[in-house]
């Protein structure tokens, strides 16, 4: 056996053990290292990067490893195989799939002024931010001798009698404790309890004396990134607000990969440890810390999440998803407690998970479709959502059509070389010189923070200036030479946006050919899927009134050069409406809102969902948008205008 070491740049290294000929990123992803791997191991991506400090490994060189870097220790540890004792550097770059988990200030942010806005819409369409929880005073006798009830039975008379229902049940979470909770208080107590069918349920008791929060926590489960809020049930408040990377990102960035790894022997534990126990767990014990409030006063939760993400979640065989007829295993579930899946929260907490439609259009599009308030319109109105999968909603209040395109993780940084979530140190808006060819841009953090680098939003600007400005044609290739520009020893280009020494990374920060290839094939993705859609039912562009474009890419998007790639149809950008993270919002709305969650099933059972991959035309329209901006011209006037051709 051999002894690997994993060291790190901040924390305590991993050791393991080996035989020689085991794949490295394997013996990581056994012992829990977080090593970036996208491609899922199939050295496509160029992510999984490690450095030798001691030892070697049998290791290929790759086109993603320069000459410089291989003898500099530089390794792929999805092509690396043990062949004896090595320790090996594991970057803390910004793309790794744990990096930054992040609680966000509440005081300000442009993101959340979106979503007061959305909550004002909503509201306006008729959406009433009413649940049934409430905090119920008591004040009880204390036992005597001649007074012998149970402390269950005395609590239950005293909450019958203060409600007139006399269909109560108490969890076992308030059974434990409830003796001591009542003499510590004389009796004096506070009940958090909630309507549960005809009667209602005990879901705490605390002293009378004591503040009670019946806090409930709304999460966007994304392929790649995992955003969540914690509210009061009572008042809509949000107590705190958070999001880190999803960890199943290791076993691929995309669903399928993580599909045919569910299928191996462990693979659906596997997966399910690493969004609850790895990624949900943390992110709502960091939340409930900032909030200052114990977990187990987490009620009630919404999860929104696409198909797939819902069936892993709950451990679910996912395979018939992916295979054709494409029948997940439900859309919906009413079944699901916190207990169930070892979720930090009350174990009694009910799970809403937001209505799947199809295989790949899940409760995150529903939900995101619900906030967006399409369905409460005359006019037509186009939803996108911006992620690994790229989902489109078109309709109006008479009816909705929906549809979803494999994009990658490239609009939330994955695929890219530099590519990273929006979070600190992320570059999110760009222009470049067209003389000089110099850069400039806007970084996500404090004033003065130094680039790391690129997120969705930034990765738009960058590929629109770069074209813009001619340094790079319309198959994504450099064309022009420049201090920035320069190309590897197999010939490939790239455009350097900071150099090493000043940016806040192991390298410099450029994107390259490959990154503007993957880039364009995801915008692609997008425009090809707006076109079929809207083909299928025999509309043009121009009676779309309302675009709304949602996505945790940046603090917003510049959708006239979004439009200028060729991602978004060419209409008046006055159509556009950037909408942040409607999932989260829908998410947020279902979890406070009882009518809410009844509206977001009538739009999923509303709602139709077609199946590009059996779209015989899809697939000439993805290779024709492969393009800046298509290869069709006349889709796009003013940019072609703009350019002067």
């Amino acid at each position: 056996m051999a002894e690997i070491i994993f060291q790190f740049e901040t924390g305590e290294p991993v050791r393991a053990e080996a035989n020689p000929g085991e794949n490295l990123l394997e013996v990581a992803r056994s012992h829990n290292v977080a090593i970036d791997a996208p491609c899922s191991g199939n050295a496509s991506c160029g992510k999984c990067r490690v450095k030798l400090v001691r030892g070697q490994v049998a290791s290929e060189k790759t086109l993603h490893i320069t000459q410089e870097e291989y003898d500099a220790g530089w390794r792929l540890a999805c092509v690396s195989k043990v062949s004896g004792d090595v320790t090996v550097l594991v970057p803390d770059i910004a793309s790794a799939y744990k990096s930054r988990m992040k609680v966000a200030d509440l005081s300000s942010g442009e993101e959340l002024a979106i979503f007061d806005a959305t909550m004002e819409e909503l509201r306006g369409a008729g959406i009433a931010f009413e649940n049934t929880f409430r905090v119920i005073p008591l004040t009880m006798e204390a036992p005597t001798l001649d007074d012998t009830m149970p402390d269950n039975e005395r609590l239950l008379w005293a909450l019958r009698n203060e409600t007139g229902c006399e269909d109560i049940s108490i969890t076992f979470q308030v059974l434990q404790p409830l003796s001591r909770v009542l003499r510590d208080s004389d009796f004096q107590v506070k009940a958090v309890v909630t309507q549960e069918g005809a009667g209602l349920q005990v879901m705490n008791v605390l002293p009378a004396d004591r503040e009670a929060v019946a806090a409930g926590l709304a999460i966007d489960i994304g392929t790649t990134t995992v955003s969540a809020v914690l509210t009061d049930l009572l008042t809509g408040k949000i107590l705190a607000k958070a999001s880190a990377g999803n960890g199943q990102i290791r076993y691929g960035a995309d669903v399928i990969n993580r599909i045919i790894e569910s299928t191996r022997a462990g693979g659906r534990k596997r997966l399910q440890k690493a969004i609850v126990e790895e990624t949900l767990n943390p992110l709502i014990a960091e939340m409930c810390k900032s909030a200052k409030i114990p977990v187990t006063w987490i009620y009630r939760l919404c999860i929104a999440g696409n198909t797939t993400m819902n069936h892993l979640l709950l451990g679910v065989y996912a395979d018939p998803v992916r295979m054709e007829p494409y029948i997940p295993t439900f859309f919906y579930t009413h079944a699901v407690k916190a207990h169930d899946l070892g979720l930090f929260a009350a174990p009694e907490a009910k799970v809403v998970i937001s209505p799947n439609t199809g295989s790949y259009v899940g409760g995150d599009i529903t939900a995101g479709a619900l906030s967006s308030c399409i369905w409460d319109k005359d006019e037509f109105s186009l939803l996108i959502d911006l992620g690994t999968n790229g989902e489109i909603v078109f309709g109006n209040r008479d009816f909705l059509m929906s549809c979803a395109c494999s994009a990658g993780p490239a609009f939330e940084g994955g695929d890219i070389s530099c590519g990273m979530r929006a979070t600190d140190g992320a570059i999110e808006a760009c222009t470049i010189d067209k003389e000089t060819m110099e850069p400039s841009f806007r970084i996500v953090g404090e004033e003065g923070q130094k680039p790391v680098g690129l997120c969705g939003s930034g990765i738009i600007d960058v590929i629109c200036e770069l074209f813009r400005c001619g340094i790079i044609n319309a198959k994504g290739l450099f064309t022009r030479e420049g201090p920035r520009v320069r190309h590897n020893e197999h010939g490939m280009g790239s455009y350097v946006l900071a150099f090493r020494e000043d940016a806040a990374s192991v390298k410099d920060i450029e994107i390259t050919e490959v990154d503007i290839d993957n880039f364009i094939r995801a915008k692609g993705a997008i425009f090809s899927a707006i076109h079929v859609l809207l083909a299928s039912l025999d509309f043009e562009i121009d009676m779309i009134e309302h675009i709304y474009v949602a996505g945790g890419i940046g603090s917003g998007i510049n959708m006239k050069n979004a439009v200028m790639i060729g991602m978004f149809p060419d209409v008046d950008l006055e159509k556009y409406h950037y909408i942040g993270n409607s999932s989260l919002s829908g998410a947020y709305t279902i979890l406070l809102s009882d009518t809410a969650e009844k509206k977001v099933h009538e739009i999923a059972s509303n709602m139709t969902y077609v199946e590009l991959s059996t779209n015989p035309g899809y697939m000439d329209e993805f290779v024709a948008a492969c393009f800046l901006p298509h290869t069709d011209a006349a889709l796009f006037p003013s940019v072609m205008e703009e350019l002067g051709e």
